[in-house]
């Protein structure tokens, strides 16, 4: 009897609630994620969820938010970010939330923070505009064990190593990721990785890697992630999907081809893109690998030593003939600490700025004096918009920046950071209509949420968290360029996470409403 008159209560409590939403979005048009075809219809919002979807002709709400004219699609979740470092000094993420982003998952490229428990708590404590997920990162677990040593590790090291990485997804990271071009994961071979991916792999983790080489190499790289997914037993993500420097262009048509047959084979492969021509990364990656074997403390003894710096110099313009490059003009700096006056210059204006010839060779010096004086972040022109678009069609293609949180106005960053959501939008959907707006929200939304496991978001369903963006397809577009990169995306009106309004009526809310996204290991 008890539970008949609970359950009349309930029923009845139910029956008044929707007429209360906390929120209601009326007369949008609904894309949902799953790649369907739009249609009308009205949003509640209650307690941070999305209670009903329909009509709801007779609902009322403390907040009625008019989407007539616009779209209405789950908030789009960036699976390729790098926001460690930044989360404290902008915690509103004002460039991703401006760009339709509720959810980032951080920790990639082999770079994460190695406790993640203490990580996460941090995030807590002083609350976010989005939601955070993490990976562990094999570089920052190898580093913590071998430090910066070119050498396999021993058999307890690699023990010690796993075992960070299981405590990791204990403690709540969604998979291991890979930086193999950077120190000291490229020195690492595949069993090493194969290794810490079955560790991850036991808690459902994903293997999302910034592969060994995206110019000569890269079918080989592509193998290597595709092989490490098959032995580890673990779902692929290849981050920032390319090909790289005018040799390569064109080789999307096989790179695309070898990931849909790994596919095919029963290998969970996906991959993410930014829809740019050009990278960023450090400066590093110029130099030869074995120059940084110990440290950076190491390079820089490598560097006074006339006849290593000699060498050094020699494999870098080898490398530059490879690409099939005259000079480092392609290289444009994004953030130079000791003199911000090189932010937005290239390597070849630098140079000439420093009173060398403008030849190769002097550049090689003016680069290893950069380095020498602390890290470099650059941005490099590399790339084909026909490989673009050709990676950009291939339906398990998902849109993500590979960017942190930007302070507007501070160096001179990569537009992606910015950009990347409202450019897809804009330019390639609307203008050259590579991909349809149905689908292009699909790979922002439950592709990501589908392969990292977020399994209350990704999609506009009753019972799913309320992570909404409402925009005007006909306006949408991204206004960072690469002269200009600090300009936030237009046509976004609100933006929701977590049911809590944060983009309202085009403006920051200041709202913190986001929320850690723990991996299935600690679920």
């Amino acid at each position: 009897m008890k539970r008949i008159i609970l359950l009349f209560v309930l029923l009845g409590t139910l029956q008044g609630f929707t007429q209360n939403f906390d929120l209601l979005i009326k007369n949008g048009k609904i894309i949902d994620g799953t790649g369907n075809s739009w249609y009308y219809g009205n949003i509640g919002i209650w307690n941070g969820k999305i209670y009903a979807i329909g009509k709801l002709e007779d609902a009322r709400a403390n907040r009625v938010l008019d989407a007539k004219g616009l779209v209405v699609a789950p908030g789009f979740i960036d699976v390729h970010a790098h926001i460690e470092g930044d989360e404290w000094d902008v915690p509103t993420a004002d460039n991703f939330i401006y760009d339709g982003v509720t959810s980032v998952v951080t920790g990639n490229c082999g770079g994460s923070n190695i406790d993640i428990k203490s990580y996460f708590n941090r995030l807590d404590s002083i609350g976010m505009s989005l939601n955070v997920a993490s990976l562990i990162g094999h570089n920052s677990v190898r580093r913590e064990i071998m430090g910066d040593a070119q050498r396999d590790p021993k058999p307890d090291e690699q023990q010690k190593m796993e075992l960070l990485v299981e405590q990791a997804m204990r403690d709540g990271a969604v998979g291991l990721s890979t930086g193999l071009i950077y120190v000291p994961g490229t020195y690492s071979k595949t069993p090493e990785v194969i290794g810490l991916g079955k560790a991850a792999s036991k808690y459902n983790g994903v293997y999302a890697s910034h592969i060994r080489n995206e110019g000569d190499h890269v079918t080989d790289a592509i193998e290597e992630a595709v092989n490490i997914g098959r032995q580890a037993g673990m779902p692929v993500q290849i981050s920032h999907f390319k090909v790289t420097y005018k040799t390569n262009w064109g080789r999307s048509v096989s790179t695309v081809a070898q990931v849909d047959a790994a596919r095919k084979e029963g290998i969970d492969v996906t991959m993410d893109q930014y829809p740019y021509i050009a990278s960023s990364t450090t400066l590093d990656t110029t130099v030869p690998e074995w120059a940084f074997s110990g440290g950076r403390d190491s390079l820089y003894i490598r560097l006074d030593n006339p006849t290593l710096r000699t060498q050094i110099k020699k494999e870098m313009l080898e490398s530059l003939k490879r690409k099939q490059l005259k000079d480092y003009s392609y290289a444009v700096i994004a953030r130079y600490g000791p003199d911000d006056s090189y932010n937005g210059k290239s390597i070849s204006e630098v140079n000439k700025l420093r009173g060398r010839k403008a030849k190769a060779e002097e550049e090689a010096e003016t680069i290893l004096e950069l380095i020498k004086s602390g890290r470099v972040q650059m941005v490099y022109f590399s790339m084909n918009e026909d490989d673009i678009e050709r990676i950009m069609k291939y339906p398990f293609t998902m849109t993500a920046s590979d960017a942190g949180i930007a302070e507007f106005g501070k160096n001179m960053p990569h537009p992606r950071a910015y950009g990347t959501n409202a450019r897809v939008l804009g330019k390639y959907v609307r203008e050259r209509k590579v991909i349809g707006l149905e689908e292009a929200i699909r790979r922002m939304t439950s592709l990501p949420a589908q392969k990292f496991k977020f399994k209350d978001r990704g999609l506009l369903r009753e019972g799913f968290v309320a992570d909404i963006v409402v925009f005007d397809e006909s306006e949408v577009a991204d206004a960072a360029t690469f002269e200009n990169p600090h300009a936030y995306s237009k046509g976004f009106k609100y933006v929701i996470v977590n049911g809590e309004l944060v983009i309202d009526e085009g403006k920051h809310t200041g709202a913190r409403s986001g929320t850690v996204l723990m991996g299935p290991g600690a679920r």
